[in-house]
């Protein structure tokens, strides 16, 4: 496996990770015995980088990473994050949060999730989304403070603006940017990646595939659960669904010249866009993880990177990222 570097934290991650949020929400119902399959055999097969966060199933998601954790550690670079807290009095809805960033937090949360996940350091902890209310300066202190304590190793941040990048980076090395990345979503391109590229940042590409569309395996707003949040997302309704599913099958044809599934050139195209950019594709089923693990197969020529810009080019893409009023959503731009 092909291993990345996370900015200048000394953190080396496999090229391709593992997005663990879709195994306890989200996504439609969870099935606990395939997740950990899932887990297990990205392991065996070199996926070191495994993403969760303590806002994903009310913390559930941590609890199932840590029997994996307890028999692995030593093969597994964690990432966890903290900062979207959930109504107390409806912690099962997952609508309901607000944003924390407040050192008091920032310390409270560190140490609940060293618990769920029964480690003793989180390898790179992330800033979950920026709370507009705290100075991003009194965050990272508080976060910098865990790293001299050695309750975690590197820290990062998430969907940050160019300046907010900066700012952190001025109190603590900053090692991973994480942001939504994709043909899909390209926001990380106004700002926030060139400031990463200044400072020597890793960007952390979560929701690579699209939040699935990319695959070509959704034709309509049907194939998704009752409680699966895709549902109530702009991109996923009316006509934007069917603008959208134009875009993809151009990708699908372009797949198909080359001889890959849409979503595996959909994740060698991040993977192309530098050696600083780590896809963390989500799964929780192991027919859907070796397909991604194909991609670390796929390479594409100077001819096919501009084939696939001709068939989707950036700004393509109908509808806004996150339903108005999604706390915690926080786009770049407005899209």
């Amino acid at each position: 496996m092909e291993q990345r570097s996370l900015g200048k934290s000394g953190l080396k991650v496999s090229a391709l990770g593992l997005g663990c949020m879709g195994m306890s929400e989200f996504y439609g119902p969870a099935d606990e015995a395939e997740s950990r399959a899932t887990v297990e055999m990205a392991v065996d097969r070199g996926i070191s980088f495994l993403d969760t966060a303590d806002f994903y199933g009310a913390g559930k998601n941590e609890e199932l990473l840590s029997d994996i954790l307890r028999r692995r550690r030593k093969e597994i670079v964690l990432a966890t994050k903290f900062g979207i807290v959930r109504d107390p009095a409806a912690p099962n809805d997952a609508t309901r949060r607000r944003l924390d960033g407040t050192p008091e937090y920032v310390r409270r949360a560190c140490e609940a999730s060293l618990r769920r996940l029964q480690v003793e350091v989180i390898d790179l902890y992330y800033l979950h989304r920026v709370d507009p209310s705290t100075p991003i300066e009194e965050t990272v202190g508080a976060m910098a403070r865990l790293v001299g304590e050695g309750k975690v190793r590197a820290l990062g941040l998430s969907e940050a603006t160019g300046e907010i990048i900066r700012r952190a980076a001025a109190v603590h090395p900053i090692a991973a940017l994480q942001s939504e990345y994709s043909l899909w979503t390209r926001d990380p391109e106004d700002g926030p990646l060139a400031a990463c590229r200044e400072l020597g940042i890793g960007l952390v590409a979560y929701s690579p595939l699209g939040r699935g569309f990319l695959t070509g395996q959704i034709r309509t707003p049907a194939d998704f659960a009752e409680d699966d949040f895709r549902r109530n997302n702009p991109r996923f309704q009316g006509e934007n669904f069917r603008k959208n599913l134009v875009l993809v099958e151009k990708v699908g044809e372009l797949a198909r010249r080359k001889g890959c599934t849409p979503g595996q050139l959909a994740l060698a195209w991040v993977m192309a866009q530098g050696n600083d950019v780590v896809p963390i594709p989500g799964t929780k089923r192991r027919k859907y993880l070796e397909e991604n693990l194909g991609a670390l197969e796929v390479r594409l020529t100077a001819a096919d990177l501009a084939g696939v810009e001709a068939a989707f080019p950036r700004d393509a893409v109908s509808g806004a990222r996150y339903a108005t009023g999604t706390v915690g959503a926080q786009p770049s731009r407005p899209r």
